[in-house]
């Protein structure tokens, strides 16, 4: 296609991101496994730069295209001014890596980690010539699955998927090539349903065709309930268990075009068993599964080694609870001594955070700010969220930081948490206070910043807080006003505290793509033919073009935005994702739920009994942590070794 494409490029803003050509990219022919190759276009619903980055999709095209059998190609969101183009001149939506039309794949796979990418999926496939709606395609166009944590509740995009996939996607992605290519070699008998038969069989692919979906006459869901035979009544999530047998990206792709994240990454461990009640990503990721200490500095040398790049992301959802987490860090910052080569780990836990970790991760880079994330400003609301974390304990961890030689801190928070008051928000700002008072007196200057950061909550599938009332967008506005001026109104602080925030807007229309059922697709079916892209970006979203589409749309079933958002479930209600099994007993969520009511604290299992939450049991999993009594090998420290031959060099 590039032929086609490449006079346009010149037209439109950051053309580079379209070439393809990335170092660690892949090409391979179109017919390298024969007649019955398997092919995959993989897309992030998003702009290059924030697609390119993402572990998921890496790991996915990797996995895939060690395949002798199948191929897997990228393809990202086009910005408004290539895709205007794109339809004046008839290109259809491309990979980025050979150009191809997505139309021609046989799989065409979409890893949403937010609802508000849903929009940028209906360009794509308008762009590909595939029909917006499953129910019109046939042998010809490819079989639409999506994965990535917003799959766990598939229902608002049932009619535009054919399939889609929850949990860790390594396994999966070659089970379904298995039975795609398997297919194909029979000469596709039964044609585009029989395959989709075949693959909602295992009990691990959602095929949304094959369920029909009841109503009460109050607009609840009476059942969901399969439609053909053999196809189960739930749907299981994937776990892979062993993350050393799978230790991707190894090749990690290096982007031409600038991205959100310019560093290596590796996943240190997945899961986790915090148990905070609002992280949908806790509760869908169990139980823990740790990645060995060696494991990671084999992944850490071989990432770097093939990509150049200076900053080594350690990423998992708390990684400063990995078992091993001193030892890893040091081994890491001890090899690497004297190369420039930086550590960083993503928002660290106040408790898991010690003086040593931190040194250990700024020893060979630069010392930015700290990122910490106490999520409620009131103690009471931390106990209802099950963070916990003390002020006292905040402050210990400040107070050292900035003793250390730290400048700035950044604290993030929620608002519109479950049974949250103004006074509990407005904690926040004496919190802030107390943060910027310590960082003077510890370290005797008066350049110390803090900056306070806050989203709206949202709440997810498969969370204690499923049931909850979304705060609505005016209360939030109101609520994060007051925060506004309870910050400013002190001069002793002046410009020491940042204040960054999200209006209350856009997570209302992610709290109806998050909870929604598969009325909410003609919400966004509509949303998109009025022109919305890029929801996720600030300068795109339009709340008023949402909310329009959604009282055309919702008024025929005599429900609106509120019912979706800002209504309590109770506990005997049907929920849309109660057919997606996420190893989540549903009575153990309802218990949690009332233990937040009750503001009762649950410990993390990793270290405790059992609390029968059913992943492991149900899922056939258990929790695999160290420590191995291993060490980071080999010894030597690379900078040393650098010095020395630098020096036999020059006598």
């Amino acid at each position: 296609m590039f032929r086609s494409l490449e006079p346009l490029l010149e037209q439109v803003s950051k053309p580079i991101q379209y070439v393809g050509g990335e170092l660690n990219s892949t090409v391979k022919p179109w017919d390298v496994g024969g007649d019955c190759t398997v092919r995959w276009a993989l897309m992030y619903p998003d702009a290059y730069e924030v697609g390119v980055p993402n572990q998921g999709v890496m790991i996915l095209y990797e996995v895939l295209n060690e395949r002798p059998d199948a191929l897997a190609e990228r393809t990202y969101a086009v910005w408004p001014d290539l895709e205007a183009l794109m339809r004046e001149h008839g290109v259809p939506q491309f990979t980025v890596d050979a150009h191809r039309p997505v139309g021609d794949f046989d799989l065409f796979g979409l890893s949403f980690s937010t609802e508000l990418g849903y929009t940028n999926m209906l360009t794509a496939l308008d762009l590909a010539g595939i029909p917006l709606h499953a129910a019109d395609r046939d042998e010809s166009h490819p079989v639409v699955v999506a994965g990535g944590h917003a799959a766990f509740n598939p229902e608002t995009i049932a009619d535009f998927v054919d399939a889609a996939v929850v949990g860790d996607g390594e396994e999966a992605v070659l089970a379904i090539t298995d039975i795609v290519g398997a297919w194909k070699r029979e000469g596709m008998p039964g044609g585009r349903r029989e395959v989709l038969l075949r693959l909602a069989r295992t009990g691990g692919v959602y095929v949304p065709a094959f369920y029909d979906v009841g109503y009460l006459p109050d607009g609840r869901i009476q059942r969901v309930a399969p439609n053909a035979p053999g196809v189960p009544w739930r749907v299981a999530k994937h776990t892979v268990m062993d993350l050393d047998a799978w230790p991707y990206p190894k090749q990690p792709l290096v982007p031409l075009a600038e991205s959100v994240h310019e560093r290596m990454s590796v996943e240190i461990f997945r899961g986790c068993t915090r148990g905070c009640r609002f992280c949908q990503a806790g509760m869908i990721t169990r139980p823990v599964r740790e990645r060995s200490i060696t494991g990671i500095g084999e992944m850490v040398e071989r990432g770097l080694a093939a990509t150049g790049f200076e900053e080594v992301g350690l990423l998992s959802l708390s990684s400063a609870d990995h078992s091993e987490i001193a030892d890893v860090t040091k081994g890491l910052a001890d090899r690497y001594e004297g190369t420039n080569t930086g550590l960083s780990l993503p928002s660290t836990r106040v408790d898991a955070f010690n003086i040593d970790l931190a040194n250990e991760l700024t020893r060979n880079g630069r010392r930015s700010g700290l990122t910490f994330a106490p999520e409620g400003g009131s103690e009471r609301i931390r106990r209802v969220i099950n963070k916990m974390v003390s002020e006292d304990d905040l402050i210990r961890t400040v107070a050292a930081a900035y003793g250390a030689g730290w400048r700035q801190v950044k604290l993030y928070f929620m608002c519109g948490l479950p049974t949250e008051t103004d006074e509990d928000v407005l904690q926040i700002a004496e919190l802030a206070k107390r943060v910027i008072d310590t960082g003077r007196e510890v370290s005797g200057r008066r350049d110390i910043r803090c900056t306070v950061s806050i989203g709206g909550f949202v709440p997810k599938p498969h969370t204690p807080f499923q049931w909850a009332a979304q705060l609505g967008a005016d209360e939030t506005d109101a609520r994060l006003d007051k925060l506004r001026q309870a910050l400013r109104a002190d001069r002793r602080y002046g410009s020491a505290i940042g204040f960054r925030y999200h209006d209350g807007k856009p997570g209302i229309v992610e709290g109806l793509l998050s909870r929604g059922d598969r009325r909410v697709g003609r919400v966004i079916e509509a949303v998109w033919r009025d022109g919305a892209r890029f929801d996720g970006w600030s300068e795109h979203f339009s709340y008023e073009r949402w909310m329009a589409a959604a009282e055309r749309e919702l008024a025929a079933f005599g429900i609106d935005v509120a019912w979706y958002t800002t209504r309590e479930r109770e506990e005997s209600e049907v929920l849309p994702w109660d057919h997606i099994d996420s190893g989540l007993d549903k009575e153990w969520l309802w218990q949690d739920w009332l233990d937040a009511l009750d503001e009762t604290e649950v410990d993390d299992c990793r270290w405790t009994p059992c609390f029968d939450c059913g992943v492991c049991p149900q899922m056939g999993t258990e929790i695999e942590i160290g420590p191995t009594g291993k060490t980071l090998l080999p010894l030597t420290v690379l900078g040393s070794g650098r010095a020395r031959m630098a020096e036999h060099a020059h006598p």
